[in-house]
């Protein structure tokens, strides 16, 4: 036995269908396109979403939720980032100008302190929110507190 001898198994290989090759050939005429319609000109694709006609799904469907235009989004950034930031660059104060050149918020982020992890130091932490908890924290490190910018909501 070898490479010159090797043959796929019988029946796993089928011929071809050979289409437009003449009436004789049984496939000629329509070549198996049928009669009328896009589908029968070379060319056709399909539209994403197109059902012969029929209304769509994604215009049967009902549309639902809501966007609030007022909705303000904040950058959460942990007390443990900024403890540790605080503590590796032996800062005083942590505003929003530290936290950027750390790579923590991008330039126009607004930034929110939350409370996840603790302050081991007495810094000055500015930012435009804070959680309740967050603010109580480094209050009782012995830090202070200064809010950017009042005009923004507080509860975001």
């Amino acid at each position: 036995m070898n490479l010159s001898n090797l043959k796929p198994a019988a029946g796993s290989t089928k011929t071809r269908k050979r289409v437009g090759r003449g009436a004789g050939s049984g496939l000629g005429g329509t070549s198996t396109r049928g009669n009328k319609g896009a589908m029968q000109h070379s060319g056709y694709k399909k539209k994403i979403g197109f059902e012969g006609g029929q209304m769509p799904i994604q215009r049967r469907m009902p549309k639902y939720g809501f966007k609030n235009i007022n909705r303000v989004e904040y950058k959460a950034i942990n007390l443990s980032a900024i403890d540790a930031l605080a503590t590796s660059k032996s800062l005083q104060v942590v505003g929003v100008e530290e936290l950027h050149a750390a790579g923590l918020v991008s330039k126009n982020q607004l930034v929110k302190v939350l409370a996840n992890g603790a302050v081991s130091v007495a810094i000055k932490v500015s930012a435009h929110a804070f959680s309740k908890k967050a603010e109580e924290a480094i209050v009782a490190a012995g830090g202070s507190v200064v809010k950017i910018g009042a005009s923004a909501p507080e509860n975001a």
